[in-house]
């Protein structure tokens, strides 16, 4: 496996802004996936969150449009703020003026994205419903598209967008490139890599269903009177920015305002904020203005702050794999991490499926952790998974258990799209 990008034979300006913005080593993801991606293959990858995936199919991705000068591509993300983070972090490696890029996502001035869209850009990122919008407007056209790349695909399909998916993948020529990414492999994805891929090339880095090695996850039993108490006793005995998980959009807006009311500093973000206050609060909490940022799982994906210390999970999440990507939030870039799940008796048969989803039993996780700060009768380890880090899986290991209610990729008979969270 390569250990520098000059064996990849890239372009010497694309070379030049991957040094630039320190991007001096591959990954496992992109060390496998650059090579297939160059040579023309598709590609059904899965890795853990935090990998590096938007280097993975973004270095190709540049480099075959520096090539092609007639192509355009079209990367689909679930959420507005993944599709702005890898919009961001493309235009970074883009070397100066090369290639004109679009960001399509709900919440944005549709006259701005008219503009950009006149423009003729070449790299478009976008959310499947307002892709959607443009195709129908015919302010999108994609009669030049030549690659394709699917980020984050269990997700899209979890939020209902399987015929937005279809839609656009029909609005692509032929001959074209699709690169498609699923950080679980439930048999949705498989399903909609077997009609679409062209006989993909597939990469599995590490076990999906398996945490960073580096968070340590820890579970403090409570009640639902005193879950807020005990909430508090872990910001006050933590350092760091943190990341508090709520499942509603009003119970996150809700503890936000009641931490502010003490002695936190803390904002949220949810689905009901207008996209430009949602920019706003990630700003904010990615330059360190304030400690705390409350979240619905509209943050559980792609958000990539580097500082994020500890995710606590106030409220645990509806499907056993959104544990994996909330928790993904810290140890990034191989930082060490925490997480703490707050467990109520309410919470009893979501924490087994949690825990079966990644250890494949249901056994009970009763000593202190050795590395504990504090006695609380209350907490207890999550037993870490034994899985070693860099392992590979394939589709039948990582689909979902059958008694998980994710939503299944149903083509032309999906429903219709959810309003994100």
């Amino acid at each position: 496996m390569t250990d520098n990008f000059n064996d990849f034979g890239l372009p010497e300006e694309l070379l030049k802004a991957l040094t630039r913005i320190q991007f001096l080593k591959p990954t496992p993801i992109q060390a496998k996936t650059i090579p297939l991606a160059l040579a023309g293959h598709d590609v059904l990858g899965s890795a853990q969150t935090g990998t590096g995936k938007t280097g993975a199919f973004g270095i190709p991705l540049i480099t075959q449009l520096m090539a092609r000068p007639e192509a355009a591509a079209l990367i689909l993300t679930p959420t507005r703020e993944l599709a702005a983070q890898v919009a961001a972090a493309l235009q970074q490696m883009i070397p100066v003026g090369d290639i004109k890029t679009a960001l399509l996502i709900g919440g944005e001035s549709m006259p701005k994205q008219f503009k950009q869209l006149q423009q003729k850009p070449r790299l478009i990122v976008g959310t499947p419903g307002r892709v959607n919008d443009h195709l129908k407007r015919g302010s999108l056209k994609l009669h030049n598209g030549r690659f394709l790349v699917l980020d984050e695909a269990d997700r899209m399909l979890d939020m209902g967008f399987g015929v937005q998916i279809e839609t656009v993948l029909k609005r692509f020529p032929d001959e074209h490139q699709t690169l498609m990414f699923s950080a679980t492999m439930p048999k949705s994805i498989v399903k909609l890599s077997g009609k679409y891929l062209n006989n993909p090339q597939r990469i599995a880095i590490g076990s999906v269903t398996a945490p960073i090695l580096k968070i340590q996850q820890e579970m403090v039993r409570t009640t639902s009177e005193q879950k807020y108490t005990h909430l508090l006793a872990e910001l006050e005995a933590r350092e760091g920015s943190v990341l508090i998980f709520v499942k509603t959009k009003f119970g996150t807006q809700r503890l936000a305002d009641k931490l502010c009311r003490g002695t936190h500093e803390a904002q949220a973000i949810h689905g009901d904020l207008q996209q430009r206050r949602r920019d706003r609060v990630i700003r904010s909490f990615r330059d360190k203005k304030y400690r705390i940022l409350v979240a619905t799982d509209v943050a559980a994906r792609g958000l990539d702050i580097p500082h994020i210390a500890h995710v606590i999970n106030y409220d645990l999440p509806q499907c056993p794999e959104d544990y994996i990507h909330r928790i993904g939030r810290t140890a990034r870039a191989g930082a060490n991490g925490a997480a703490v799940n707050l467990l109520t008796p309410e919470d009893n048969a979501k924490w087994r499926a949690i825990h079966r989803l990644i250890h494949g039993k249901e056994d009970e996780m009763s000593a202190p952790h050795p590395s504990s700060r504090r006695k609380n009768k209350n907490r207890k380890p999550f037993s870490r998974h034994k899985r070693k880090e860099g392992s590979s899986g394939n589709a039948a290991n990582n689909a979902p258990n059958k008694n998980n209610k994710r939503r299944k990729f149903r083509g032309g008979n999906a429903k219709p799209a959810k309003k994100a969270a």
